[in-house]
């Protein structure tokens, strides 16, 4: 690996670069979404529903700090709005669940990026090596088929390295966006119930104990 490394030239340096940036980029992704992201969306919503209707609202919010997880902090952007309206408590849940999906999707594009690039300056450098294998043959006046076919393959390392850079970074790319975009979907099932619980409990709040509304 290292004579190849120091064959393909110049363009080995940057596809280095890409390729550890790539790495730590891929371990924080696992980390967040592993450990940070790892609670269920669903199974949260139905324990602080239960926690709502056995313990009030105050014990639902403590019941969310004890939590890393991001649903956990959108949900609880709605609990803070407890009794001020439905509109409110969306508009809260709605921009909580903004900021915590932009943490979701840290680095994706730093991931993409790389997956696109690496290739290219693969290519490039391949490209030239492939100037410089004939302009050689150009100045010595001859084609010498070994010379030659040395000299395309040291060029194509580049390109082979490029794409063993890409490959894996772009596997991790889908990985991380296809969880994402499924915790998206539990948040927003987990925000529309935890609104709903909330109108029922306001409801039950403002019958008075002789059956009149407030």
């Amino acid at each position: 690996m290292i004579e190849y490394f120091y064959q393909g030239g110049w363009a080995m340096y940057p596809l280095l670069a890409l390729a550890v940036i790539g790495v730590m980029y891929v371990l924080e992704r696992f980390y967040t979404m592993m450990i940070r992201a790892r609670l269920s969306p669903r199974r949260f919503l139905g324990e602080l529903r239960t926690v709502m209707t056995n313990q009030g609202i105050e014990a639902a919010l403590a019941t969310c700090d004890e939590k890393p997880s991001p649903v956990a902090k959108v949900l609880r952007a709605g609990l803070e709005r407890h009794g001020r309206g439905k509109e409110l408590i969306e508009e809260a849940l709605s921009n909580a669940a903004a900021t915590e999906l932009a943490f979701l999707d840290r680095g994706m594009l730093v991931l993409a990026a790389i997956a696109n690039v690496a290739p290219l300056i693969g290519f490039l450098g391949t490209v030239v090596g492939m100037i410089v294998a004939f302009n050689a043959i150009k100045q010595l006046g001859e084609v010498d088929p070994v010379a030659v076919a040395d000299g395309i393959s040291i060029a194509l390392v580049t390109t082979a390295s490029g794409l063993m850079v890409a490959i894996p970074i772009a596997l991790f790319h889908v990985f991380f966006t296809n969880a994402i975009n499924r915790y998206t979907r539990d948040m927003e099932e987990a925000a529309n119930g935890l609104v709903e619980t909330m109108m029922e409990m306001e409801a039950v709040e403002c019958v008075v104990p002789e059956g009149k509304v407030k």
